[in-house]
């Protein structure tokens, strides 16, 4: 039923009338020195996509990448970690596949199931819609500020507590009220991921960077040039596709505006286990935000779907 046509979160396969699979796949290297910590993430980014398309994990298999110096004590923390939160999810962990390499990796290949007629893609916004968003952005500069020493474990804990938090209650809720769109927001930020919808979508939005939920710190690091290295990449990309009501484009060169460039970075922050991006229909808003609030997950209303060039997000 999808594909990789338009980047959607899952493959989905239509075993019959009532039962449609969900396939995915994803692992990367350490964010966090915690053992433990990683796999709880690794695994709940991995089962973010379930969720994304409105699905129900069942199955999941590790797939785990470790130097063999390392011992098989950090080992069994990373799938411990990640077993806890597929357990959480109601998912059971049925195997997997190690290789020796010189940098550790972990993620999850995850199976799930969605009715054919509720399955939530990541186009189908119309205008109108509002735009929500579920979990706070910054992960990326705050796992670059763990890195360089600027935070700890201790001071990063909220980060790493909502990239380890499972997308669940956002998918029940997609479901319960029924939305347009839905994704989730990881590797290409908040302005890609958004790109996305709209473009699959025919539709543009209007995007109010006052309302992002944006971590404590995120903007001052951002504006010391304390983010991933992926970040410059993902500006380059969202340039072609984003306008200012008030800002100018982005510089990358010397001199450029401080808090302009920031703002820029945090849009384009590759996230980790990101939250979920609905669009909505406005009818629908205020049952959705109660929806969430009812499962313990904050709701943003992040801006407006509305008619023009598709794919076009202008940010006020």
């Amino acid at each position: 039923m999808v594909g990789f046509e338009t980047s959607d979160d899952a493959a989905v396969y239509r075993l019959n009338d009532e039962t449609a699979l969900l396939l995915t796949v994803d692992f990367f290297t350490p964010i966090v020195d915690d053992p433990y910590d990683f796999g709880r993430i690794a695994a709940a980014n991995s089962l973010s996509d379930i969720y994304a398309m409105g699905g129900v994990p069942l199955t999941a298999m590790n797939l785990l990448a470790f130097p063999c110096s390392l011992g098989p004590d950090i080992v069994v923390e990373v799938l411990r970690g990640g077993g806890d939160v597929c357990r959480e999810a109601g998912a059971v962990v049925v195997g997997g596949h190690t290789i020796d390499d010189k940098e550790p990796k972990f993620g999850l290949s995850v199976m799930g199931v969605v009715h054919p007629d509720k399955v939530i893609r990541n186009t189908g916004a119309r205008p109108g819609d509002v735009l929500f968003l579920t979990k706070p952005l910054g992960t990326g500069v705050i796992g670059t500020a763990l890195k360089l020493g600027l935070e700890d474990e201790m001071s990063a804990r909220p980060v790493i507590e909502s990239m380890a938090a499972l997308n669940r209650g956002a998918a029940e809720a997609m479901q319960e009220i029924g939305v347009h769109a839905g994704t989730d927001v990881t590797g290409f930020g908040i302005a890609g991921h958004l790109h996305e919808m709209l473009a699959g979508s025919g539709c543009a939005a209007q995007l109010d960077f006052s309302a992002l939920p944006i971590f404590d710190g995120v903007l001052e690091y951002a504006a010391q040039g304390v983010v991933p290295g992926r970040t410059t990449d993902v500006i380059a990309y969202a340039a072609d596709f984003m306008e200012w009501t008030e800002r100018p484009a982005p510089l990358i060169e010397a001199g450029t505006d401080v808090e302009t460039l920031a703002v820029w970075r945090v849009l384009c922050d590759p996230q980790t286990s990101g939250g979920i991006l609905a669009a909505v229909a406005e009818e629908k808003a205020d049952g959705y935000a109660a929806a969430l609030e009812a499962r313990g997950v904050t709701p943003s209303r992040i801006g407006t779907v509305v008619a023009g060039e598709p794919g076009l997000i202008v940010v006020s």
